[in-house]
């Protein structure tokens, strides 16, 4: 292996495997967008939205620049496209105003991007198929942004997208006790496709600690917001009381004003009852932590949701093994028996559900589900040095939280237990909940 691949390894797929999951991605970008009205496409401008249409377009725009221009030596397929899909070069708030393809030309120009890449995939070296890896996941992230814009601009439901309804499974509680010890934090390359920001495996020492087996429920959530949670100052930061003061937040964004003893939330445009023993979601880095306040409790650092997820007890089980599981439940790639991922179901599930999807230590719903909030400041590992795609992480460092674990809309290439996602503190309209540790 050269320099350069020992620093961004793949997976492994095969050049089939990478043309399936190219399409793959593209059929799940289709189904998210092709529905739409016309007056949808474009959608009123905020500031953590993204016209659909743009969005879109730029999704076909990575892929050709790295896979067919970068990597291929080709030649814009559209001499303006850098003008109109370079997020780096192009303002948010200008993308509503840009000159861009209609639907159909943005359509036909993601199906010649894809045929190209297919038509390039067989003679692809290793060094190659990293950008290509690099952007069917930048797709897989777009998938999930396109579903909670939908729930943003109260669009509705997906169709054809989601497997199964959602069951129900209650309640879990109790904590799970993980021994203390050196918990190497972060990827290597015998991990295969990483991203920079995992980069790389360190040393981090853990005391011992107590985490949640299940994230927080409505139910609990309910249980602060009754007890005047969003009104008692004391428990917020200075920083998130700021917040829910310049919101006026008295609960999660989506719930509404209860109603004969009965929380209701908006979920598209439809209004529903909300689930008592399903996670808590739609809830700020801020709303989770004033809730850890009033409940005693507090967010597990990054180190420690990590060795929570995927460590395991030593034979004596007086401390952290030094070896590691790959997923949660050992090294079987996920199913739906295991987690609520790739769209297994179109909703979070109760926290009881999917048992075989157990932690070493008896922790569920690691991977999948909800995204989780750590107490983790997004920072860069010792040594970090920015990938190709160098706006991925680097300009965000210092001014985010670490989400962990992935959502029931996150791919499971991108919901690996390592996976840093990233957001500010004040974000709540992506998939985020969050699970607790004792104090």
């Amino acid at each position: 292996m050269d320099h350069s691949q020992a620093h961004r390894p793949t997976s492994g797929a095969s050049a089939a495997e990478l043309g399936a999951q190219l399409r793959e991605a593209r059929l799940r970008t289709r189904r998210l967008t092709e529905d739409l009205a016309s007056t949808e496409l474009l959608g009123p401008r905020l500031d953590i939205v993204n016209p659909v249409l743009w969005e879109i377009g730029h999704v076909a725009w990575f892929h050709e620049h790295w896979t067919l221009r970068h990597v291929a030596g080709r030649a814009p397929l559209i001499e303006r496209a850098d003008r109109l899909w370079d997020s780096s070069a192009v303002p948010h708030a200008t993308r509503w105003q840009l000159d861009l393809p209609d639907r159909a030309g943005t359509f036909a120009y993601m199906a010649d991007v894809l045929a190209r890449q297919e038509d390039l995939l067989g003679t692809a070296d290793e060094d190659a198929r990293y950008f290509y890896e690099l952007a069917i996941r930048h797709e897989d992230m777009h998938v999930e942004a396109l579903t909670y814009t939908r729930q943003t601009l109260a669009f509705a439901p997906p169709v054809d997208l989601a497997g199964t309804p959602v069951p129900a499974a209650g309640a879990l509680p109790g904590d799970a006790a993980i021994p203390g010890g050196t918990w190497r934090l972060g990827s290597t390359p015998a991990d295969g496709f990483v991203f920079d920001n995992e980069k790389w495996a360190h040393d981090s020492i853990l005391s011992p600690f107590e985490i949640a087996r299940a994230p927080v429920t409505n139910a609990d959530f309910a249980a602060f917001i009754e007890a005047g949670g969003y009104r008692t100052r004391e428990l917020w930061s200075a920083a998130g009381w700021a917040w829910r003061e310049s919101r006026d937040a008295e609960h999660p964004v989506y719930w509404l004003p209860k109603r004969d003893g009965v929380w209701t939330q908006r979920r598209y445009r439809q209004t529903e009852q909300l689930a008592p023993d399903a996670p808590v979601v739609f809830v700020s880095w801020f709303e989770a932590d004033a809730w850890c306040r009033w409940a005693g409790r507090r967010l597990p650092s990054e180190a420690e949701w990590e060795a929570a997820a995927v460590g395991m007890p030593s034979a004596d089980g007086a401390r952290l093994a030094r070896d590691r599981r790959r997923w949660p439940w050992g090294d079987a790639s996920p199913s739906p028996r295991h987690a609520n991922l790739d769209f297994t179901h179109d909703a979070p599930a109760d926290v009881a559900a999917f048992p075989e999807g157990d932690s070493a230590f008896g922790c569920r719903q690691m991977i999948g589900n909800v995204w989780e909030w750590t107490s983790s400041d997004f920072l860069p590992f010792a040594g970090f040095a920015a990938d190709p795609y160098k706006d991925y992480s680097q300009p965000w460092f210092g001014s985010r939280k670490v989400l962990r674990g992935g959502c029931w809309a996150t791919s499971a290439r991108i919901a690996r237990p390592a996976y840093r996602n990233f957001f500010t503190p004040d974000r709540r309209d992506v998939f985020a909940g969050f699970r607790t540790c004792a104090l």
